[in-house]
């Protein structure tokens, strides 16, 4: 029986021939990622590994970008705690304040995520990278100390669901609504370790920021990873953002599947998430009227350039609603300057939003557009879990930056104007 894309990145990093569903292996890692949230945690378990230093300096990031700029002095300390563990054992990739970002787009970004590449991070989110046709994953704080002090990591090889996206999407819809309406169709427990991947000719009708969008919430379906081909864009995308050589891993012609499905991008709507489980979708025409206190547009699953300017285009000339708190996120130094030159801060600002430094901020109820009880929050986030975004009485409602503008300007759920 064939391998699936992640299969055979499996077991290549692990120097095997071949790995089947179930199998235990040991794998070489390109790459372990740790923020300032969970950075700290690996590094004291670090001090009690009889190991000393990192397998290799060059092959750890370390993002401050959760309470970044700090908040309070316990993210302060946190932060003191990672930055002096990268100064110590001379960490390459170590983005502090100024240069960083948050971490899943960042990292693609600078270049250090290539396909083939066999990547952990203790942020459940780091299945964004398999929109370059990488196997990355979310691991724990000590999964992540181990990885840093040998270089290698034990995986369980995952079993494989197979999407086949076919069509074209209207205008407003996005790499945020085809997720979302697959975590409605299978669940959030519906890929439980497994891995999604992504086949067919539809997939040329997605540009790379909807790619890294989907892949990012692979997990919102209980997924190990998500997973793309790597065509001719993904390589230009590598080739613009990395001098790092790549391997290119395709699934086998016979590679065996627990399920199959077929997405036609054309027949999708806009997707909003009701509270509190990411499932809970409805299409923009069933989501009724719904009134909100705020908006945030960002995060590491839309807050690229692509997604401001979509944002962009619908709020130009317009005016947030009177009471509603609109806070726009650039996830990067770099795309908050691209965005500047273009002038979409300038479209934000005169429409009454305000414009953060890169940060995760809200997405995880940080700082940045806490929510107090009863409050409602349309946000291009990824989950919306009870207490999330603040209270617990609360609510989040995850929609694509189009619908997030549109609701900005209404004060309400709604689809975009043309």
């Amino acid at each position: 029986m064939g391998m699936t894309m992640t299969q055979k990145i499996l077991a290549a990093a692990a120097g095997l021939s071949e790995v089947k569903a179930g199998q235990l292996i040991e794998a070489d890692l390109d790459l372990v990622l740790g923020n300032d949230i969970t950075s700290p945690v690996a590094i004291h378990e670090m001090d009690k590994f009889t190991t000393d230093g990192v397998f290799h300096k060059d092959k750890i990031a370390l993002v401050m970008d959760h309470f970044v700029p700090n908040k309070d002095i316990k993210s302060a300390q946190h932060c003191k705690c990672v930055r002096e563990f990268a100064a110590k054992h001379e960490i390459s990739n170590y983005f502090d304040v100024g240069e960083m970002g948050i971490e899943h787009a960042l990292l693609p970004e600078q270049g250090l995520t290539v396909a083939g590449d066999v990547i952990i991070g203790a942020d459940s989110h780091t299945c964004t990278y398999g929109a370059l046709g990488a196997f990355s994953t979310g691991v724990g704080s000590t999964d992540m100390a181990a990885g840093m002090a040998t270089g290698k990591a034990w995986f369980k090889v995952p079993s494989a669901i197979k999407f086949n996206i076919v069509g074209k999407p209207s205008k407003w819809v996005s790499g945020k609504d085809v997720i979302l309406h697959i975590i409605g169709m299978i669940g959030v427990d519906g890929a439980l370790y497994k891995s999604l991947e992504f086949v067919g000719e539809g997939i040329a009708n997605l540009s790379m920021d909807d790619r890294f969008t989907i892949a990012n919430m692979a997990i919102e379906a209980g997924a190990k990873n998500g997973i793309f081909p790597v065509d001719a864009l993904a390589e230009q995308y590598m080739k613009e953002h990395s001098k790092r050589e790549y391997t290119i891993y395709e699934a086998d012609a016979d590679a065996e599947y627990d399920e199959e499905y077929t997405i036609d991008l054309s027949t999708l709507k806009s997707t909003v998430s009701f509270p509190h489980l990411p499932e809970n979708t409805r299409t923009i025409d069933e989501v009724g009227d719904v009134k909100i206190d705020q908006v945030v547009i960002g995060s590491c699953t839309n807050g690229r350039l692509d997604d401001l300017r979509t944002a962009a285009e619908v709020m130009k000339g317009k005016k947030v609603a009177k009471g509603i708190r609109c806070i726009v996120i650039p996830a990067t130094q770099r795309i908050y300057l691209e965005a500047m030159e273009e002038g979409l801060l300038r479209t934000f600002i005169e429409a009454g939003a305000i414009v953060s430094t890169p940060t995760c901020g809200p997405c995880l109820g940080g700082y940045m557009g806490i929510l107090a009880e009863g409050e409602r929050c349309v946000s291009t986030t990824n989950r919306n879990f009870v207490g999330r975004m603040g209270h617990v009485e609360s609510e989040v409602y995850l929609a694509s930056p189009a619908v997030a503008a549109a609701s900005a300007i209404t004060g309400k759920i709604s689809a975009p104007q043309e």
